[in-house]
């Protein structure tokens, strides 16, 4: 029987070819000699962590949306006066250059680790940073791809934001990595780029240079050593569904004309214009703490509203959804995020940030109106992490009394399902987070890979909730999307519609596969897909019966 790996699906697309594994990055050595005075070890290890801050900050330069947010944020990283502070006291305590170096960034590690979310996942990126700093002071070979003279499949324990943003597609054929998550660097970044991934793949590690691998990064699965007839069945249904992407165009509906709006999320400023580009009716999720992250104070109204214009003018004609300040927890601020919150992600996050500093809500309400009075965008304006219908009705009414037509609220706390029908009375429109939503139904961390099972967005629990919220939305004749990572799969698009979701955002590059999908099933059959997924014991079978009802 051939051997089949699973993992979380990522990025979508099928691959076969041989394994190259990424070799890991050399040790620390406990303890080395010092390479001259004290003064001299600190300069070295001061001008290591320039260099490859520089390093960085050029691969970022030439790079462009996701790839050079990545790499100038690690940049960034290396380039923390703290950092070089806290590496300079321990090579005075008589600590070797690379041990010091480690060791100061595995403290920042532990704490990025405490905060949980999105900052947890960014602790991979300290490790890449020790590898190449260390590797600079010791005089080892940079930590990189691996260099072959033909294509492969990368097979990795995890990757590094700067590997993962340097990859060429022509020569990578898919990802695969031991650890990482849905929100990680490489799942961004490979989804971005195109190329088939599976992430906290189980066994992926026991895979050796030059064996043929099979990636479904649909399925989430990885088949070793899978038969020629195998691999030709799956590429030829991967060319039938590129063909089918490739045909269709225009708004989003079911093959019997069902609506469903297809809009792309945006994260950062940069991304704006191949966004735009895109063949959407808009955006159904901007996120707009980029210009707030990474700074001592809150940007001003005027700066705030002259960003918020170029994007609304780059969208002129369509809806571009904004999503208020979704601060705190793993996305902490200098000037609003109180650092000693024993649990963070169940903290002061999100709208509850307005309730300590309830000017930063009201700059950002007054500076998108301002935005939005000269721009032909349909604007609309939602809250994230809303858990009562007051905290909805209030946030509707300051939205409402700035001059936005449509103020709405994200549905990511479970709180906010079972009353969803007290927050459709006074709010105008639902986006579903779904990332947020199984991390908190299903009680698992969404940054650990040995919990992939439970954050799997087929789990019938989390679909069943996505049910509640879109029946309430309908009764109350208002919208309801999705905007989490469920949305960019196809089939769990035919699924989202069958539960009643209204519009679906993603990230650019999937829109062809979810259009296509859409296109080929009538509004019955999506209903029936839904049926199937809600009465499975679990993700796996879920997703199973809606393929088996899709082949049929």
């Amino acid at each position: 029987m051939t051997p089949i790996l699973s993992g979380i699906a990522v990025s979508p697309g099928v691959a076969a070819g041989p394994v190259a594994v990424m070799a890991p990055a050399s040790s620390v050595p406990e303890a080395s000699e010092s390479i001259g005075t004290k003064d001299e070890e600190a300069a070295a290890a001061k001008a290591a962590l320039e260099a490859v801050a520089g390093d960085l900050a050029a691969r970022g330069a030439t790079a462009s949306g996701a790839a050079a947010d990545v790499l100038l944020a690690q940049a960034m990283m290396a380039r923390d006066p703290v950092l070089a502070t806290k590496v300079v006291e321990r090579i005075e305590a008589g600590v070797a250059g690379p041990r010091a170096v480690s060791d100061a960034l595995a403290e920042f590690r532990k704490q990025l680790e405490a905060l949980g979310g999105y900052m947890a996942e960014r602790a991979a990126d300290l490790d890449d940073l020790r590898d190449r700093v260390v590797a600079r002071l010791l005089g080892l070979p940079m930590p990189g791809l691996p260099v072959r003279d033909f294509p492969y499949v990368l097979v990795a324990s995890d990757l590094a934001p700067a590997d993962a943003a340097t990859l060429d597609p022509s020569r990578v054929l898919a990802i695969v990595t031991e650890e990482g998550s849905p929100t990680s660097h490489t799942a961004i970044l490979a989804k971005a780029l195109g190329v088939p991934a599976v992430v906290a793949c189980r066994g992926a590690g026991a895979l050796t240079d030059g064996i043929t691998v099979l990636v479904d990064g649909r399925a989430g699965q990885v088949t070793v050593a899978p038969a020629d007839v195998l691999i030709e069945a799956a590429m030829k249904a991967e060319d039938l569904r590129r063909a089918a992407a490739a045909r269709a165009s225009g708004p989003g509906h079911t093959a019997d004309g069902h609506p469903v709006k297809l809009l792309v999320n945006l994260g950062t400023a940069r991304e704006t214009h191949a966004a735009a580009a895109a063949d959407s009716e808009g955006v159904g999720l901007f996120r707009t703490e980029f210009l707030f992250l990474d700074r001592a104070e809150a940007p001003s109204q005027a700066e705030q509203r002259d960003v918020y214009r170029r994007v609304f003018d780059a969208f002129a004609g369509r809806e571009v959804v904004v999503r208020t300040l979704d601060a705190g927890a793993d996305k902490p601020l200098r000037f609003a995020t109180q650092s000693a919150e024993p649990n963070p992600a169940l903290g002061v996050r999100g709208l509850r940030t307005a309730r300590r500093l309830p000017e930063l809500l009201a700059t950002q309400l007054a500076a998108l109106a301002d935005a939005a009075s000269g721009s032909r965008a349909d604007v609309w304006v939602m809250a994230p992490m809303v858990s009562t219908a007051g905290e909805a009705e209030t946030f509707a009414a300051q939205a409402h009394e700035h001059g936005l037509g449509m103020a709405g609220v994200m549905v990511e706390v479970p709180a906010a399902v079972l009353r969803a029908s007290s927050l459709a009375a006074v709010c105008d429109f639902f986006s579903l987070g779904t990332n947020d939503l199984a991390q908190y139904a299903m009680a698992a961390d969404r940054t650990l890979g040995e919990l992939a099972d439970l954050l799997d967005p087929w789990q019938p629990a989390v679909l069943e909730l996505v049910r509640m919220a879109a029946e309430a939305g309908a009764a109350a004749n208002k919208p309801v999307g999705v905007c989490g990572e469920s949305a960019s799969d196809p089939l769990m698009a035919l699924v989202l519609t069958g539960l009643g979701v209204t519009s679906l955002s993603m990230a650019p590059v999937s829109l062809p596969g979810v259009r296509a999908a859409l296109a080929q099933y009538s509004l019955e059959t999506c209903v029936q897909m839904a049926g199937r997924a809600l009465s499975a014991a679990d993700a796996a079978q879920a997703r199973s019966a809606v393929q088996a009802l899709a082949r049929d």
